[in-house]
């Protein structure tokens, strides 16, 4: 697969997720892929089982595409996971083989105000966040 098709994968993958459509968003897995979560310890293996773990979080979820950025065999997606209106940071490093993924690896992470020492450096990027999270 070419780039541009990776990336058109990927943005139908983000599509359905944001839609909820689990078939649509779990084309894009291999049948013996791996989901790893770092920061829960769990291992998800197979398409089907990575489908039905999203399938029951009973949860409202939405899906803010940030920037996709890769080549090859090897893509990362920076995105805003938001659970019933409570945005979460995410990054999804998915690896390609036959051109479907086999392996992707998430990581979470809730925001946090920045520290007094630096808020004079900053630029507040909020505004923009919250727009993006209710359309």
């Amino acid at each position: 697969m070419d780039d541009r098709t990776v990336r058109l994968a990927l943005e139908r993958h983000w599509d359905a997720s944001d839609a909820s459509d689990f078939n649509a968003e779990h084309e894009i897995y291999r049948e013996d892929a791996v989901l790893d979560y770092p920061q829960s310890g769990e291992r998800i293996r197979g398409r089907h089982h990575i489908q039905e773990s999203r399938t029951a979080q009973p949860n409202k979820k939405r899906f803010t595409v940030r920037r996709m950025i890769g080549s090859g065999d090897l893509w990362v997606t920076e995105f805003i996971l938001t659970y019933d209106g409570m945005p979460s940071y995410a990054v999804s490093i998915m690896q390609f083989l036959e051109g479907l993924v086999a392996h992707e690896t998430q990581y979470f992470a809730d925001r946090f105000d920045p520290a007094p020492s630096r808020t004079h450096l900053v630029e507040r990027v909020d505004a923009v966040l919250q727009s993006k999270l209710r359309s």
